[in-house]
């Protein structure tokens, strides 16, 4: 499926491979829109490097993240080779979490350093890094999701519309992307 997404005239696949830290939105364009631009903007603001998958305006086509399998792109396996860990962007709406920020995912170490930036960044929001206390839909955990494919593993930061500028009480994408670009800048892979 995922080989027929990239394959569907308009699709964008964007792949730039800089320092060992990766930001992901393969749901961007019109399906999590934003996410490929805070992807980007953050990756080109710390020299990091970027996939991600840009719908146009008359596609929205979800596949669910744990059935985009880097055997269908050379443009995610050459990224998901190239990176140490990753950050996904998605974007997600759900009753009662209009302003929270969720990083699942399966490097917890990286989830709590994302959070120390994310926060303080974003003091009117909360940054929920416990797993137990995400919804499971959005936990990012399955192996086979891209984010955890990376020899360091992953987060999965899910973004409310506000917080990716989309609503009538949308906020400056700005703060975000630089936050995560100092995060990115920040990170060093833990020795172990």
């Amino acid at each position: 499926m995922f080989a027929q997404l990239l394959a569907t005239p308009g699709v964008e696949e964007v792949v730039e491979l800089r320092s060992p830290f990766g930001f992901m939105a393969f749901h961007g364009g019109s399906l999590e829109r934003m996410t490929d631009v805070i992807a980007v903007r953050a990756a080109d603001a710390a020299s990091a490097s970027v996939y991600a998958v840009v719908q146009p305006p008359e596609l929205r086509w979800h596949i669910p993240s744990q059935r985009i399998g880097k055997e269908s792109s050379a443009g995610l396996r050459s990224f998901l080779d190239h990176v140490d860990v990753a950050v996904s962007l998605h974007g997600y709406g759900r009753e009662g979490l209009w302003r929270t920020i969720l990083l699942g995912g399966s490097n917890r170490t990286l989830a709590d350093h994302l959070a120390s930036w994310l926060q303080p960044a974003l003091p009117h929001l909360e940054v929920r890094v416990d797993l137990d206390a995400i919804p499971l839909p959005f936990r990012g955990v399955h192996p086979t999701n891209p984010v955890n494919m990376a020899s360091g593993g992953g987060v999965q930061i899910e973004l409310p519309p506000g917080v990716r500028g989309l609503t009538p009480h949308r906020l400056s994408i700005d703060p975000l992307v630089d936050a995560l670009a100092a995060a990115a800048r920040a990170w060093s892979t833990p020795a172990g």
